[in-house]
């Protein structure tokens, strides 16, 4: 098994950092991760409707330049299905299970992911209708990730 976590954007801060790393650490008892960063857009404050799409656009072409076929795509996006811990689970079980070994989860910059990369999505998740910051949300993707591995092998974390 592979999860590919491919953003938009670095996690500037060590305290970030070093809990993204403690839970990759845990992950690989179970899977493979690999971390992929990417640039984000330089944006004024304020943009027009065309330039937020040409900065979404430029961003998603280099995220769909990392992705491979055997990559199934899953979207952070806040207009996404919302899972419960154990349903995400039971979803990666499926998957897993159905042959997909590979898992791109894609976490977009702050303006979101272009259409192509949702077009591209097998799933769109969301964690809630609220907004996070890249760096704070990859944390929590990577616990939540291994909330759902420890789930599935029948390990108490999750309680």
């Amino acid at each position: 098994m592979k999860l590919r976590i491919i953003c938009v954007g670095k996690l500037k801060e060590k305290f970030y950092r070093d809990a993204a790393d403690e839970f990759i650490k845990r992950i690989s008892r179970f899977a493979e991760v690999e971390t992929v960063e990417l640039a984000d857009e330089k944006a004024p404050e304020k943009l027009s409707a065309a330039e937020l799409e040409g900065i979404k656009l430029a961003e998603g072409r280099r995220i769909l330049a990392k992705l491979t076929e055997a990559d199934t795509v899953i979207a952070l996006d806040i207009a996404g299905k919302q899972f419960s811990s154990t349903e995400l689970a039971e979803k990666l079980k499926g998957w897993f299970l159905g042959g997909k070994s590979r898992l791109a989860f894609i976490i977009g910059g702050s303006n979101g992911l272009s259409k192509e990369v949702l077009d591209r999505a097998e799933l769109r998740l969301s964690f809630s209708k609220m907004t996070f910051s890249h760096q704070i949300f990859r944390v929590m993707l990577l616990e939540q990730l291994y909330r759902a591995f420890k789930i599935n092998a029948g390990e108490p974390y999750h309680k």
